[in-house]
């Protein structure tokens, strides 16, 4: 079956939905590397009118990667709800974006998560605008939990990112320091380690859980190992509070990443088997990236944006605390400039809270990229706007250890104070317990002194 739309006299004809996706999807450098973009605007815009009068239900009937060949179609395929979707299927996709921005509430489109497929929402995602994008993912509320509570309303939570080159305990300290007397680190203290080794998981791991206990942070710390790095560590008894894991909208990508869903179970059913959390069982933090796929060659001929996607059906089956769009980390191959890099962001956290996840993600770009931090400091307040669950602490937002730009811990200060936003409630009454807010900048560090002893 093909799809046709005519503009401007010209009638152009896309033979299936996974070229109609790819052609609708705004211009960006990874499809167009991929061979799968549309060879004009023309051809775009009429990709999109057509994709606009598809009804919501043949995402149902056609899937963009076959169901026997790929473990990730099949989750979406056996996992979807038709009672959820049961409101929405008389829709097309044009007249869904109407009804998203007109007659959904909070409570209505967290019924609906259950009931749509990663495909329907990037299909919407992509005739959608930059105000379409930010209106109907500030109407979307995921709640969860650990030992504190993210995603309320009037909360904006920041994961403090204290990277050192060579997992120095003392260089981690210092900028876990300096990120909690500014408010951050109530998403997670998440550390990626330089080395992925069992014995350095369980040192970095055992540090983080000391620090925690001992000023009673109301926090959760992770340390994103390889999924399989963190199972041995559990298996020799370190304090593993969250297991963390990239992954694609593919099983070829997540194959590449070494894991499968099956992997993924195992791990998820190990945290919980240890019982850590003290407000709720959400262990797992996810981080994803337009581009994964094709870089893994994964992809099947599907554009970006459409498997990203699909890989937050993959984290919906394990029901994360926190999943992440390391939105222009992957680099300019992908996302060529601050403009694509804004729109690529916006519509992930579209995508992921509409399926109903506690999306954040991490604003940042690599250093041979077309952007700098004033395109950052756009897609932080826009994603601000628009409800974004968490974003980056990273101190003067430059990653030595990952070498890339993202924001640091004043910028989550400034989206707080200009949006009127709190930490998690929890957390916000320990930074007032402790007088961090409350202090001068010359009292600071005096607070937690004993911190690099």
């Amino acid at each position: 079956m093909g799809f046709a739309h005519t503009v401007g006299g010209t009638r152009y004809v896309f033979d299936d939905l996974r070229t109609l996706l790819a052609r609708a999807t705004p211009a960006r450098s990874g499809d167009l590397l991929a061979g799968v973009a549309a060879a004009s605007s023309a051809e775009r815009v009429a990709a999109q009118r057509a994709l606009a009068d598809l009804p919501l239900g043949h995402f149902l009937d056609e899937s963009v990667i076959p169901y026997e060949a790929d473990e990730v179609t099949r989750l979406i395929v056996d996992s979807h709800d038709p009672r959820a979707f049961a409101p929405v299927r008389h829709l097309t996709v044009g007249g869904f974006r109407d009804w998203l921005l007109a007659d959904a509430d909070g409570a209505v489109l967290s019924a609906l998560a259950p009931g749509l497929t990663p495909e329907m929402v990037a299909a919407v995602s992509k005739i959608c605008r930059v105000q379409d994008l930010v209106a109907i993912a500030a109407k979307c509320r995921v709640v969860t939990r650990f030992r504190n509570t993210l995603g309320l309303p009037g909360t904006l939570s920041i994961r403090l990112q204290p990277n050192d080159p060579v997992d120095d305990p003392k260089g981690v300290a210092a900028q876990i320091l300096d990120g909690l007397l500014l408010g951050a680190g109530d998403a997670v203290i998440g550390v990626n380690p330089a080395t992925d080794s069992p014995d350095n998981i369980c040192r970095l791991l055992t540090m983080l859980d000391a620090l925690r206990e001992r000023f009673a942070i109301p926090t959760q710390s992770c340390v994103l190992a390889h999924v399989t790095t963190t199972l041995l560590a559990i298996e020799r008894g370190a304090p593993v509070d969250i297991v963390f894991q990239s992954i694609g909208g593919t099983e070829g990508v997540n194959r590449s990443f070494g894991v499968s869903l099956d992997l993924l179970r195992e791990a998820r059913e190990a945290a919980l088997g240890l019982r850590r959390g003290t407000l709720g069982d959400n262990v797992m933090y996810f981080e994803t990236g337009q581009g994964s796929a094709l870089s893994a060659e994964a992809h099947h001929g599907c554009d970006q944006q459409t498997l990203e996607a699909r890989a937050y059906a993959v984290a919906r089956a394990f029901a994360p605390l926190l999943v992440n769009s390391v939105v222009g980390f992957i680099g300019p191959e992908y996302l060529f400039d601050g403009k694509q890099i804004l729109r690529a962001g916006l519509e992930d956290h579209f995508c992921g809270k509409l399926l109903g996840l506690p999306m954040g993600v991490d604003v940042c770009y690599t250093n041979h990229a077309e952007a700098d931090q004033d395109d950052m400091d756009a897609l932080l307040t826009l994603l601000g706007v628009a409800g974004v669950t968490y974003v980056m602490g990273v101190p003067g937002a430059d990653d030595v250890m990952l070498a890339y730009q993202s924001t640091s811990f004043h910028d989550g200060l400034y989206a707080r104070a200009v949006l009127g936003k709190r930490p998690a409630p929890e957390f916000a009454a320990w930074l007032d317990a402790m007088g961090i807010a409350r202090r001068t900048p010359e009292q600071l560090p005096a607070v937690m002194a004993p911190v690099l002893a």
